[in-house]
């Protein structure tokens, strides 16, 4: 494919097939694992059903625990699929989870979770919402409500707790993924933790949430929300399962902890760079869960679909303009070319502080200056926004191959 006009390119697939609103409802299937419930018959209301008779936009929430500072592609699928709905016409209502992030889904764990300071919350969900920015719609009247749960959490009484509680059995708890297997095993599982289910199923009460997305662990969690809105006299929401992202590895789930993950705020040069190295069995999904061009449309040549996909995606997050900048710079460097590379041999010992780096590498001019930018919230390393101005590197291993940046345009990749 010739990927000089790019651009041009991706533009006339993407008019072969818009996302808009059609009774085929091709948008919402697109990358869906599962809507529930289905229609036991004809008479049966199912969500298209629902979204061709209502008169009304239905209110489609997606909650998001502020739990870290970064959110990867993997979290940006029903992030995506909420942008489908307001597209249609309909409210997204994107719950900030501050206070549910205090105690942290215990979907999938094996251990209890560290809880959160107010602080650490307050922090990570400006930064989330900063990150799903180029995803959303923020400007069209109507078509969005940011919501923080500790409205309504952080003020129930004992006895609206107690209500909460009495929905549920401990059998029905230990039903959920995680639990029965923590169980067995005698692992702790402490009684704060069986709360999260019901608070986040409540706040589909709170929103009057029509239809709410998650991934595929998430169903637990979606079911409650609907037995609670039975339980207060609201109609149950529709649930919309979405799949969990591979990563970069081509075999686990996407993880920052797993390192095959791809981070929305990365700088668009390692982002175009890890793109391009997604393997060739992976590159459809990615194609389907991360944009709107259609499948039927992509290049046959995997090089060239690793390339598309790239590009589409600096693109999306980073503008036209930085990602024709990530695409030459990939091809007149090579793989490593997007980013300029600092030898930590420079640095003459560990440990080391952060801001000391910052000056050795020349993204600052002094030490001073690499603590006023770190306390500034400036300085990112693999994505992660870095504010303790003592941040210390014990070993050079734990920042091989990590690409540290200073505000939006300077970077470097920092090798042994």
């Amino acid at each position: 494919m010739n990927i000089t006009n790019l651009s041009s390119k991706v533009q006339s697939i993407a008019n072969s097939e818009s996302p808009s609103m059609t009774q085929d409802f091709a948008w919402l299937r697109r990358g869906v694992v599962e809507i529930f419930p289905q229609p036991v018959d004809e008479d049966s209301e199912s969500l298209e059903k629902c979204l061709l008779s209502t008169k009304q936009p239905l209110r489609v929430k997606l909650g998001i625990d502020a739990t870290g500072a970064n959110i990867h592609l993997g979290h940006s699928i029903p992030v995506r699929k909420l942008r489908a709905f307001q597209d249609a016409g309909h409210t997204a209502v994107l719950i900030i989870g501050d206070f549910t992030a205090r105690i942290g889904d215990p979907t999938g764990k094996s251990e209890v979770r560290r809880q959160l300071t107010e602080a650490d919350v307050a922090q990570n969900a400006q930064t989330y919402l900063d990150q799903v920015r180029p995803i959303l719609d923020f400007d069209t009247p109507g078509r969005l409500e940011v919501r923080y749960n500790s409205e309504w959490l952080s003020g129930l009484d004992l006895g609206k707790i107690l209500e909460l509680l009495s929905t549920m059995t401990v059998g029905q708890m230990l039903a959920k993924e995680g639990f029965a297997e923590r169980y067995r095993k005698e692992n702790p599982i402490f009684i704060h933790e069986f709360l999260y289910p019901l608070m986040q199923g409540f706040d589909s009460v709170a929103v009057e949430a029509d239809v709410e997305l998650g991934g595929t662990d998430q169903k637990f969690n979606i079911a409650v929300g609907r037995d609670l809105q039975r339980h207060f006299n609201q109609k149950p929401q529709f649930g919309m399962l979405l799949p969990i992202l591979i990563g970069t590895d081509g075999v686990q789930k996407m993880s920052k902890s797993l390192g095959n993950y791809i981070g929305l705020s990365e700088h668009p040069g390692q982002k175009y760079q890890k793109l391009q190295g997604v393997p060739d069995h992976l590159l459809e999904e990615y194609f389907e869960f991360l944009t709107d061009l259609p499948l039927d449309k992509l290049p046959e040549n995997p090089r060239d679909r690793q390339t598309l996909l790239a590009w589409e995606l600096v693109r999306q997050y980073h503008g036209e303009t930085a990602a024709d900048e990530a695409k030459e710079a990939a091809q007149s460097g090579g793989k490593e070319g997007a980013v300029p590379e600092f030898s930590l041999a420079a640095v003459p010992q560990f440990p080391t502080k952060l801001a000391y780096i910052l000056n050795a590498t020349g993204l600052c001019k002094s030490t001073g200056e690499g603590k006023r930018k770190i306390q500034e919230g400036g300085v990112r390393l693999d994505g992660d926004r870095i504010t303790d101005v003592d941040t210390t590197f014990a070993s050079l291993a734990e920042l091989q191959g990590k690409v540290l940046q200073v505000g939006k345009n300077k970077f470097v990749r920092l090798v042994s």
